[in-house]
């Protein structure tokens, strides 16, 4: 039988983690958390080497500036209509990426299986 407990000081990174993917997600009504999640991410990302969390800091390091790529050339591009559908695209893409770094989260699993 395999035990998923996670020691303290892992549990501890997983809250963390949680709340960078709460920050993320608030961002959608609050812009700014955003920007402190991402510092959050960059300034807790060596703490989280050799860990499964190490994983989760990469994708959401990568959803954060994907995310803002598109959403910035969606911005750029509203004029001529396409515009739209990257600012609709991009935001769907963001809620998934989030949703699921938050599940494999919640069930100890790093977002790269090994």
């Amino acid at each position: 039988m395999e035990s998923t407990a996670l020691s303290e000081n892992e549990q501890s990174a997983k809250t963390l983690t949680t709340v960078i993917y709460a920050l993320y997600a608030a961002s959608f009504f609050i812009g700014i958390t955003a920007i402190v999640a991402i510092v959050m991410n960059y300034v807790k990302k060596e703490d989280m080497a050799g860990t499964f969390l190490e994983s989760h800091f990469r994708w959401q390091i990568r959803t954060f500036w994907f995310g803002l790529l598109w959403g910035v050339l969606g911005g750029l591009t509203m004029l001529i209509v396409v515009g739209w559908f990257v600012l609709v695209a991009n935001g769907i893409w963001i809620v998934y990426r989030i949703v699921k770094g938050w599940l494999r989260l919640n069930d100890n699993k790093p977002m790269y299986p090994a």
